[in-house]
Order: structure tokens, then sequence, then C-alpha cells
């Protein structure tokens, strides 16, 4: 009769909650005691009521008495039936007044508007962490315990939650059951669904504290995060170092094993991560997107661009400690200190000729192969270095862009300017081991030859020197 009259004649006398049962004020003040009477004979976990106990088993024995009379879907509890079934009716009851959103139980509208409130009522004991939901609490606490009672029948991996083992089940059946209505794109996990759906609608959710930049998913701002406080939780196995990404862990490793899974479709070039072959590909394409804003050259990669802007500034960093020359690029330097060291690391598979940098060994490669990529498209003249074409179109653009500071006579080519150069420092470096003369250019040895190289295509006539053709 108290169900009819509202009549609760039971108080709990440490927060005043009313019953209309004594059994239910009984078994509710072990909410304050702390009181656990019966426990699981698989797992050890304990509980207030006995009926909790009798549910709880049906995890380990894998029953499930209650199921659905319109798909025979069976499950271990007569909640979860009942708000199965509201899946088929499409009935949501209970609405939140602060964003309409409708759910199907009266308990998930209260969990959703604790993300109104901030509301986190549930503490970790040990670590003081504050959670929204109670589940949430009952994972977590998993980390503490190293518990982890669900069991793959299958593979036998180990999980702390059922929905993990449930989500790990369709890895063996292939199930996908979250369907993107958009692209059609199927899903295991309905979270994978909701991220997914963030590129069709652009939302950015998360949001950085210190820089204000927005991201797609939390996993994104966790990284992102890494960039303020400088850690780096991901070290390499065999070097030692550090990064604060695992992607970047991951390609790191390749240094190591060699793996280059990413291929250039045109020239078959292999790189060890995306970015590489994205760059490598500008040169195919042509596409050059970063420019200078002193004097509007355009250059494919950001590397370029910011070793070009020192000649503007005049910005010489790296000196050599042997000779003290000083080079804008610090690969500059170290490939220029193996004049030093004599050191020839780079060595052709073909003939077994040794050079000091990859480059001169990638075009020297060229030889054998005859490929010649680089093609003028005023006449058709190949070459295998692009620097080599670039250098050929100052033929037909008549470009100087060498100029001598001292005589201001300008030059098609760097190497001629440095030729010309010794002719005011009176530095001559080549000596003729015929007649011992000393030169500050090569070419007098075709003068013993007579190797006449340079020929005009107007009248026949050959020189042995460029010079002479062109003066003539």
């Amino acid at each position: 009769m108290r169900i009819h009259t509202g009549d609760k004649p039971f108080k709990c006398e440490v927060c005043n909650k009313m019953f209309s049962r004594s059994y239910n004020l009984y078994v509710h003040m072990r909410i304050h005691t702390g009181e656990k009477p019966f426990k699981c004979e698989v797992c050890d976990e304990m509980f207030k009521v006995k009926g909790d106990c009798k549910k709880h088993m049906r995890i380990h024995t894998g029953e499930k008495p209650f199921k659905c009379e319109v798909c025979d879907k069976r499950f271990g509890q007569s909640a979860n039936l009942k708000y199965h079934k509201s899946i088929h009716t499409a009935e949501k009851p209970f609405k939140c007044e602060v964003c309409d959103k409708m759910f199907r139980h009266g308990s998930h509208l209260n969990s959703h508007m604790r993300i109104h409130t901030g509301e986190e009522p549930f503490k970790c004991e040990l670590c003081d962490t504050m959670f929204r939901h109670r589940s949430q609490l009952k994972v977590h606490m998993n980390l503490h315990t190293g518990e982890k009672p669900f069991k793959c029948n299958i593979c036998d991996k180990m999980f702390s939650q059922s929905r993990e083992l449930k989500v790990h089940n369709r890895l063996h059946t292939g199930e996908k059951p979250f369907k993107c209505e958009v692209c059609d794109k199927m899903f295991r996990h309905g979270s994978h669904l909701n991220s997914h759906m963030r590129m069709h609608t652009g939302e950015e959710p998360f949001k950085c504290e210190l820089c204000d930049t927005m991201f797609r998913h939390r996993s994104q701002l966790k990284v992102h995060m890494n960039l303020h406080t400088g850690e780096k939780p991901f070290k390499c196995n065999i070097c030692d170092k550090m990064f604060s990404q695992s992607g970047e862990l991951k390609v790191h490793n390749r240094l190591h094993t060699g793996e280059k899974p990413f291929k250039c479709e045109v020239c078959d070039e292999m790189f060890k991560d995306k970015g590489g072959i994205k760059k490598h590909m500008r040169i195919h394409t042509g596409e050059k997107p970063f420019k200078c804003e002193v004097c509007d050259k355009r250059f494919a990669q950001r590397d370029y661009l910011k070793v070009h802007k020192r000649i503007h500034t005049g910005e010489i960093p790296f000196k050599c400690e042997v000779c003290d020359k000083k080079f804008r690029h610090r690969c500059h330097l170290n490939g220029h200190m193996r004049i030093h060291t004599g050191e020839e690391p780079f060595k052709c598979e073909v003939c077994d000729k040794r050079f000091a940098q990859s480059d001169y060994l990638k075009v020297h490669k060229k030889i054998h192969t005859g490929e010649k990529p680089f093609k003028c498209e005023v006449c058709d003249k190949k070459f295998r270095h692009r620097s080599h074409l670039k250098g050929h179109m100052r033929i037909h653009t008549r470009e100087e862009p060498f100029k001598c500071e001292l005589c201001n006579t300008m030059f098609r080519h760097r190497s001629q300017l440095k030729v010309h150069m010794n002719l005011h420092t009176e530095d001559k470096p080549f000596k003729c081991n015929v007649c011992d003369k000393m030169f500050s250019q090569t070419g007098h040895m075709r003068f013993h030859t007579g190797d006449t190289p340079f020929k005009c295509e107007l009248c026949d006539k050959s020189f042995v020197l460029k010079s002479q053709l062109i003066s003539t």
C-alpha cells in the first residue's frame, strides 16, 4: 500500500533519505558503512546486495536469460533488455533542457547533464582523479590494480572492461555495425564513427588552452601539448632518441630497419615517410610553394627558403674549425669537412668509385644508367642534374648572375667567376706537367696534345679554349 500512498516511514540518520521498506534502508546503510558482504567467487569483486552479485556472475558464465522478442538478441540483465527495446521503438522520452538532446534512459540524461554542469562526483581514493561517471572510475581503478577480468575466448587477450572485450571481438568477427551516412564507411566502434564525422562537418571541438589551436580529435590535442611541455615520452630502443609523438618514433625506426614504404610513381624512388615523397613530387610537378619576401624567388622546400634568406641577411653560421671557411648550411660544412678528413663514405655499386657526398654519387649513377631526366624546353637538350639544366638555360636567357666585385665583369657560371678571380689575385694553381708553366685555369695541356674540343657551328673551325671560340 505504501507504493500507492507514497508513505516512506524509514529514514536514514546519515543523509535523511526516506524508504518505504526497512530492508531498503538496511541495504542503503552499506553506502555509508562501505560494507560489501557479497563476493564474486571468480574475480573477488565485492557487492552490497546479493542481486548485484548474481547479475555480475553472468559476465563469467555468459548467461543471458533475457531475450528481445523482436530481434532475438539476449541480455544478462532485464534493465539492458528494457533499454534495448527502445532501439526498436525509437523512443527517447528523456530530454535535456539545455541542448534538447534526447535519451532513452533517465540515467543517461543524468550523466549527460554533467557535461553542462561540469560536475565530477566520482573520485579515485588513490590519486584523487575525478570522473564524470561511475563507470569511468571503475575502469580507472584497474590501472591501479592491474586487473583485467574480461578474456577473449579466441586469442586469450585480457581487458579491464567488458565494453573493450565486446569491441575487440569485432576484430575476429569482422563486424562493423556503425555506418557513416555521408560516405557509407563502416566502423567497429561508435566513437570511431563520431570522430570520422568531423571530417565531413569540419568540427574541431578540442582547443589548446595555451595557443588556442583547435583539433578534431582529443588524441591530437594530447600530442600537441607535448610541444608546450617539452615532454618526449616515446623512446627508440636502439639509439635511445626521444620523441613527442609515436608517429615520429615509427618513422625514426625506419632509419635502423632501412624500410622505405613510400614509392614515387614517376621515378620509383623510395622514401621513409609521406612528407619525404610529398617534397620529392615537387621535383616532377615543378611546384614551389615557398616564396622569398625580398626577391620573390620561390622554393620547393621550406628549408631551401630558410637557407636562401641568409643571402640577404649575410648570415653564414657554420664555420670549419680547420680552415675557418664558413657555410650557410650545416650539410655544406659536413661535406666540406671530408676534404680535410679524406672520407668518402658513398660508394658506387657498379664501378666502386667513392664520393664524399651522397649527391655526387646520385649524379654519378646516372652515367651508368644513361638517365638524363632534366630536359631543356628550348633546344630539347637533356641533362643528368637539375643544376646543369639551370646553368644551360642561361645560354638561352643570356642571364649572367655572377658579378666580379673588383671589375664588375659578369659571368654565366660561378666557376667562370672563380677562375676569373685568379686574374686579380694572380693565383695560378694549375701547373703543366710538360713545360712546368703555371696557369690560372685549366686547358693549357691541349696545346701539347693538340686537342681542340670547341667547334664553331658556323664555319666548323675548332679551338683549344672556349674563350677562343667566344672571341671568334
